[in-house]
């Protein structure tokens, strides 16, 4: 099996098109959003794809964007919205890997679901294994369980989610049959260090303080790493919606199916509506705002293909 080159990027952080080598697909990067100074989608993402070109062999995503609309009639992006694909591997099938053809790059996104879309890519559209897809839309969804393997890869992961060993490791642990050895050595060793991490996350969640529809926490002054996603889930056991406020940023969440639109209610132009992450200014205007917003309506996700 010809193994592909692996680079790793976000939407607000892409690579330079030429360390890209050869016909590239992006997996499970969105556009960058459509406003802001430093990470808009024309200082971002338009000069990467001018700067692909004709490389550019796919665009696989499914973060909700303003801008899908202007490349429907290009058949290399297939571009959908979080309802319709809770995560990216399941859009990756054999029939897509087949026509896209021979390419020589996989840009990805750092988090599992891109992960796991590579290695189905890779694996010309299949599953590593069976359930894969169901894990990879559990853990982005955060609806549903997710099995053992997604559960460790995804603690892993959020333990050291700068770490690019790790990522290359999980890629090949899955593409090789999720086999003892090197790779599943670094994963463990990732996994470890959640574990630790975890009571920091447990202590920070008893600091929540309740506003209205919204559970918030600051985590100045605290010491030692904590996971981000369990403390906003932790919020959200508490109240609707959860605000973390960490290092000059306030990260909004609230449950995937919640109806809950950030990015339309902050003008970010893209990205998962119950999730975005915006910088620090005034927290209580952001919490009045969320407070004084019509009740949303439950979103409709779509069920997955068979």
């Amino acid at each position: 099996m010809r193994f592909p080159h692996l680079a790793f990027g976000s939407p607000r952080l892409l690579p330079k098109p030429e360390k890209v080598p050869g016909r590239v697909v992006v997996l499970d990067i969105a556009f960058a959003a459509t406003v802001g100074t430093s990470v808009s989608f024309d200082l971002v993402t338009k000069p990467f794809l001018d700067g692909l070109g004709d490389r550019l062999a796919a665009w696989i995503d499914h973060h909700d964007h303003e801008k899908h609309a202007q490349f429907a009639n290009d058949p290399r992006f297939v571009l959908t919205t979080k309802a319709e694909h809770g995560a990216c591997p399941e859009m990756v099938t054999p029939d897509l890997v087949r026509t896209t053809g021979p390419i020589d790059s996989i840009l990805t996104h750092v988090d599992l679901d891109g992960l796991y879309a590579a290695a189905k890519w890779i694996l010309g559209g299949v599953e590593p294994y069976a359930g894969a897809d169901d894990d990879a839309r559990a853990v982005d969804t955060r609806v549903g369980t997710p099995g053992p393997i997604a559960t460790r890869i995804d603690r892993a992961l959020r333990a050291k989610f700068r770490d690019d060993q790790l990522k290359r490791a999980v890629v090949h642990f899955l593409v090789g049959g999720m086999k003892p050895g090197p790779h599943d050595d670094v994963i463990a060793d990732a996994a470890a260090e959640f574990e630790r991490r975890d009571a920091r996350t447990q202590e920070l969640a008893k600091r929540f303080t309740i506003r209205g529809r919204v559970a918030v926490v600051d985590t100045a002054g605290s010491a030692g790493q904590f996971d981000k996603t369990d403390l906003l889930l932790a919020g959200q056991a508490k109240a609707p919606v959860s605000i973390v406020r960490d290092s000059g940023m306030l990260t909004i969440a609230a449950a995937f199916d919640s109806g809950w639109d950030f990015v339309a209610m902050f003008e970010l132009g893209g990205g998962m509506p119950t999730r975005v992450t915006i910088p620090e200014q005034k927290l209580d205007a952001v919490i009045a705002k969320i407070n004084d917003a019509p009740l949303p309506t439950p979103r409709t996700v779509a069920a997955p293909e068979e």
